[in-house]
């Protein structure tokens, strides 16, 4: 049925009548995708004619014309899309007319409840408007006449094709500022988990803009794939129209399976995969887009003068147009092309020279030379031959420039080709918050900040390459740095690094997150902890490395992964791990000395028998390169072992809105006044204000002596406030988990806490273990953007860790309670 025909069927070519066929065709699921767009097009079109042929009879209007403008113009539209009118009059009609006319087209509209961006103009008004303004320009290039006089139209059309052009020098720059400009302020959709499928770069907007730039004759971008990618975008957006019932772009976390499902796409993930692929093509195509049209604008400008120097007989040294760069490898222009000697089909390794060469040299890797490796170059041997494996290490290592010639070579599929497991993890959505990136740009960006700290390392090539594989087994099932070991030590293998190294390589792999979730969820001063993790990397030198891959993975991660604090705990690990493989035995907790500070409030808290607390501010410090760590506070506390010590701190802390960012409870013996020993509790936390300002340590300390002795009812006082400010709606969290950590301590049993962070999190954990007739002997805790990763070692009331069933109930306990 076509449009027409199914306006006729309803016998109503007026707003109910399009209506009805429009909701008919937007229900046809067999029918998606870009025949629907331009099917709703046509009937639209079909409609509109109606209303303007009608209108302008009764108005007495000649010399008019209805124009689409925009993606209506190009018929793209979305179930929910805007509707871009132009009413288009040659200015011999009145203006009472003229307000009849379109009167009688935009109240109908309306009416239908759709969205409406609308104008009315002379052709000399609109090319006026659009050399005022550049989106105006950039709706007319795609203006299509709907009703009325198509040679006005078709004059409008030629006259502002013809002022593109010819203004290609002056609003080309500007148009690649605004493509900028909203890049910044929208982020890159390849890697949101949130996307915007229009605004951000890589979306439907810049396929747009793509598409201006060829219309002005200045350059054109590159085809394969494009359209595809545009498809996919579109599709995308009409499934998260259909299924909202709202024009909006944003792809929301709690609608992507619905979307997944209309799209016939196996889940969320699937979606974001296929989303980003296209998002990546279009990213692809706007840099080499935009580089081209620079480099012709700059000829451009330049010829003049050139032309003026020659016609005045000024002699001038000639400037050699290619510079060598390596082995078959050129700069020309501003970019990496092939030298007129270079043999692709006999020279295996010119791929990854000519990456590397562009990488060190901070240049593009022309498109042209790209494709024409792609195609041309003949597969390394297995394994690759020592060139190779140093040209690829010369490439990670360059920095940032790795990043756009990494995505080059991805563009053209080169990578799948040198490392088939790439495949994998290509543009793979890491759904937890605190990464920014898909996971193969996470590797690269590891890699890049393994290359500032390759001084650190006797083995760089090592550190680098581990950067690159560390999470290479996310995609496979089961733990990823498990599955990952296996995979790195194949393409180690591939690349060519010896037996020894391909060992060392897939160790990293395997415990790249040894460090730091050791450092921070462990007690660094059980000797258990220290030994575990010197049997894991068995020598020195892994150790140096690992502790490099740690900081840059998490660098690489996002602002939430890595801290000052952070990167202390896992130096202080290092320092002491490097002590037991020098042959040093680890330190005994019990003959640990507290801290100055700690033993004064020590000493305070024995000879009062309350609580002594102090507050730290802590000064904004670097958390890592451009980094700056946020102002926290230090909050010190010694008071006599009892019950209800780390609820009630806890909800203290809460009850003021402070954020605990880190904690540490330490069980001591002290000697008391005479001379026996006592028990203290040592808690030392990180805390910011939640908003407004710190509270004093005198009003934290009564509180506590008040939560202690029973005065105090924090729980109620807690959900009271819940109740007053119920939270924001939102997505639903992953329910928590907690698990006995296997091993975790030979003098007690270690409950691990995994759960969404949220105010009196750590109170209600606190309460769960003393319902539990534990005793905590230490808790590490610390938050990751939305989550919570504690640890906390309990034991039995006799001071033994507990049995394996008892500590089983323990953690369902705790589940429970915090579910």
């Amino acid at each position: 049925m076509t449009s027409t025909e199914a306006i006729t069927e309803s016998e109503d070519s007026g707003p109910s009548g399009y209506a009805a066929a429009r909701l008919r065709l937007l229900q046809q699921e067999a029918r998606s995708g870009p025949p629907r767009r331009a099917a709703l097009a046509r009937l639209t079109d079909d409609w509109l004619t109606g209303l303007f042929t009608s209108a302008a009879e009764h108005a007495g209007v000649r010399g008019a014309a209805l124009v689409a403008v925009g993606g209506y113009g190009r018929g793209e539209l979305s179930p929910r899309s805007d509707l871009d009118l132009l009413l288009l009059h040659d200015g011999t009609a009145d203006a009472a007319a003229l307000s009849a006319l379109a009167d009688a087209i935009w109240y109908p509209v309306w009416d239908l409840g759709l969205a409406l961006d609308h104008s009315v103009r002379t052709p000399g008004e609109a090319r006026k408007t659009a050399g005022e303004d550049l989106k105006v320009q950039l709706g007319l290039l795609d203006a299509r006449p709907v009703a009325g006089d198509l040679g006005l139209v078709a004059s409008l059309r030629t006259a502002i094709l013809a002022d593109w052009r010819n203004q290609a020098p002056k609003r080309l720059p500007a148009l690649h500022e605004l493509c900028q400009e909203r890049a910044e302020r929208m982020g890159e959709l390849q890697f949101l988990l949130e996307p915007d499928l229009k605004e951000a770069r890589g979306g439907l907007r810049d396929a747009t803009a793509l598409r201006a730039v060829a219309a002005s004759w200045v350059a054109d971008a590159p085809r394969e794939g494009l359209t595809e990618a545009r498809r996919v975008l579109l599709d995308a957006r009409d499934a998260l129209h259909l299924t909202t019932g709202r024009a909006t772009d944003r792809l929301a976390l709690q609608e992507q399976d619905q979307v997944a499902e209309a799209l016939g796409l196996m889940d969320a993930d699937a979606l974001l995969r296929q989303v980003y692929e296209a998002a990546r093509t279009v990213s692809y195509a706007t840099d080499v887009t935009w580089r081209e049209v620079n480099r012709v604008l700059r000829a451009r400008s330049v010829r003049p003068k050139l032309r003026a120097m020659l016609s005045g007989g000024l002699g001038s040294k000639a400037v050699p147009e290619r510079a060598p760069l390596a082995d078959g490898v050129v700069e020309a222009d501003g970019e990496v092309v092939l030298a007129r000697a270079a043999r692709p089909d006999r020279d295996p390794v010119l791929t990854l020279r000519a990456a590397a060469a562009a990488a060190e040299a901070g240049l593009p890797l022309s498109r042209h030379l790209v494709r024409h490796l792609a195609t041309t170059v003949r597969p390394l041997p297995v394994p690759w031959p020592p060139e190779a494996r140093e040209e690829l290490v010369t490439l990670l290592g360059a920095g940032e420039p790795t990043v756009g010639v990494w995505e080059a070579l991805e563009a053209e599929g080169i990578i799948t080709r040198l490392l088939p497991d790439w495949e994998r993890v290509h543009c793979r959505p890491q759904r937890n918050p605190v990464h920014t990136w898909t996971v193969d740009r996470h590797l690269v960006e590891t890699a890049v900040r393994a290359s500032s700290l390759t001084r650190r390392v006797h083995r760089p090539d090592l550190l680098l390459v581990a950067a690159l594989l560390h999470d290479i087994g996310k995609g496979w099932p089961g733990d990823h740095s498990v599955a990952g070991e296996v995979i790195a030590r194949d393409m180690a293998t591939r690349i060519g690094f010896d037996k020894h190294d391909v060992g060392v390589v897939a160790t990293l792999v395997r415990h790249h997150l040894l460090l730091v979730d050791t450092a921070t969820r462990r007690d660094l001063d059980d000797p258990a902890t220290v030994r575990s993790v010197a049997e894991a990397v068995s020598t020195a030198s892994t150790l140096e490395l690992l502790h490099a891959l740690t900081e840059a993975d998490a660098l690489a991660t996002g602002p939430a992964a890595w801290s000052t604090w952070r990167a202390a705990l896992v130096t202080d690990l290092v320092k002491r791990v490097a002590a037991v493989l020098a042959g040093e035995a680890p330190e005994d907790p019990e003959e640990a000395a507290p801290s100055a500070e700690h033993e004064r409030l020590a000493i305070e808290a024995l000879r009062t028998g309350e609580p002594a607390l102090t507050l730290h501010t802590q000064p904004e410090e670097p958390a890592g390169e451009g980094e700056v760590e946020p102002v926290g506070v230090e909050l010190l506390i010694a008071l006599p072992d009892r019950p209800g010590v780390l609820p009630a701190a806890a909800g203290v802390l809460a009850l003021h809105r402070l954020t605990v960012r880190a904690a540490d409870l330490r069980a001591v013996e002290l000697p008391n006044e005479v001379g026996e020993s006592a028990d203290l509790l040592l808690l030392s936390w990180r805390v910011a204000a939640e908003y407004g300002s710190l509270p004093q340590a005198a009003r934290l300390r009564a509180d506590l002596v008040r939560a202690l002795d029973g005065s105090l009812d924090i729980r109620a006082r807690l959900a009271e406030r819940e109740a007053a400010y119920p939270r924001r709606r939102g997505v639903k969290a992953p329910p928590p988990r907690v698990t006995v950590a296997a091993a975790g301590s030979r003098r007690a049993t270690v409950i691990e806490v995994r759960a969404q962070d949220a105010p009196g999190l750590l109170h209600r954990i606190g309460n769960a273990l003393e319902g539990c007739a534990v005793r905590v002997r230490s808790a590490h805790v610390s938050t990751l953007g939305a989550n919570a990763v504690d640890a906390f070692y309990v034991t039995g009331t006799d001071g033994e860790p507990l049995p394996q069933i008892r500590a089983a109930e323990v953690a369902r306990e705790v589940e429970k309670a915090l579910g």
